[in-house]
């Protein structure tokens, strides 16, 4: 890093250069202090320290995170009664569905039997009607027929009369 660094532009090297010398300090302190543990120099009251204060947030992290697993599931538990309420209503509305398709298709083939008798009824009505209208026709025709035989034969009477009357 060091070479790479020193091959840059001027105003780049230097701040380069910089945190390059910051970040070997640091690893120095860093290597001096891992021997230093090592090396065995620490006390036993500091490490027993640093041990429980570890595990003390080794449990409060292991509380933590299981009562956010416990909320957690709980949520999902609340969440799969959800899913499963939702899909029993949608099982019973599509029952519903069924149903009153059914109903409708009951009553649509109710209606269109009561068309097809609405239709013959009418025909048979204007057929009726037709005869009516004959046999009215006929009435009159035959009304005038009467009328004029009784009219003839009363002019024939009163011929026939007046003539034997005249002689």
């Amino acid at each position: 890093m060091d070479l790479e660094a020193r091959s840059l532009q001027p105003n780049v090297k230097t701040m380069l250069l910089a945190k390059l010398r910051e970040y070997k300090s640091d690893l120095n302190n860093l290597k001096s202090e891992v021997k230093r543990i090592a090396s065995g120099n620490i006390n036993p009251d500091a490490r027993d320290q640093l041990l429980e204060s570890g595990m003390a947030d080794a449990l409060m992290a292991s509380t933590n995170q299981r009562s956010r697993l416990m909320m957690t599931t709980e949520r999902l538990n609340q969440s799969s009664d959800r899913i499963r309420d939702s899909r029993r209503t949608m099982l019973e509305t599509e029952e519903l569905g069924v149903s009153i398709l059914q109903d409708l298709h009951s009553q649509r083939q109710a209606l269109l039997h009561a068309n097809n008798t609405l239709h013959g009824v009418d025909d048979n009505i204007g057929k009726s009607k037709r005869i009516l209208t004959a046999m009215s026709r006929r009435m009159n025709r035959n009304k005038w027929i009467i009328g004029i035989i009784i009219a003839v034969l009363i002019i024939t009477i009163a011929a026939v009369l007046y003539f034997k009357r005249v002689k």
